[in-house]
């Protein structure tokens, strides 16, 4: 399946700046691992070094949190969009 990956400011140096690119799977992990392929370097900054996605990385599938649905084994159907957040952290 084909899908829409819409890359944050932070890991474009990796798609040579651009803010989607397109990458194939039937699971997000498939999608991770074709991401990787194309832009070498990017899965390190999405998963740790288990495999699992980090921790402070949101990652949507057509707006629903992975985490809450299958995680990296979640279904990616042809057309999905898929947003890759880095949690923001700050305070007073």
């Amino acid at each position: 399946m084909s899908a829409s990956v819409r890359i944050p400011t932070i890991l474009r140096t990796y798609t040579d700046g651009s803010a989607e690119v397109t990458a194939e799977g039937a699971t997000l992990q498939e999608v991770i691992a074709d991401l990787d392929r194309n832009h070498p370097g990017i899965a390190q900054r999405i998963l740790d070094e288990t495999g699992k996605l980090r921790r402070f990385v949101n990652v949507y599938v057509n707006d629903d949190d992975v985490r809450f649905a299958e995680g990296l084994a979640t279904e990616i159907k042809d057309g999905a969009g898929i947003s890759i957040i880095p949690a923001v952290a700050g305070g007073c």
